[in-house]
């Protein structure tokens, strides 16, 4: 399940960026963290599992009528297709006026939408 990240949130969206090698530095860490805050067209989404334990963080940017993921990020437990697809193929369904592309490094998940 995909929630929106807000502010009572955001010890957990640090944690789960500070798997991605850009993020190991905290001042970039807090940089994202601002940057999302302060920009409405950049919006963190937390992604739960079924217990709900908090999995992962997708950045994404909003454009018109585009949402652009920036990056997908989740704990080492759940970085599996299976894990990747749930969450891509939500943010999607829960803007079906939405079209959704990627940064080039995150290209391999527009398959998932594919698939659909």
């Amino acid at each position: 399940m995909l929630i929106e990240c807000k502010n009572d949130k955001e010890k957990v969206a640090m944690g789960l960026l500070s798997y991605l090698p850009d993020f190991k530095n905290l001042n970039n860490l807090k940089d994202e963290i601002q940057l999302n805050k302060n920009s409405p067209e950049f919006r963190l989404f937390l992604y739960r599992d079924q217990n709900p334990n908090f999995v992962g963080v997708i950045g994404t940017q909003w454009d018109g009528k585009f949402i652009i993921i920036r990056y997908l990020s989740l704990v080492p437990d759940y970085r599996k297709p299976k894990y990747e697809a749930e969450a891509v193929c939500e943010l999607a369904a829960n803007n079906p006026q939405k079209t959704i592309s990627t940064v080039p490094e995150y290209i391999y998940l527009i398959k998932y939408l594919e698939q659909k």
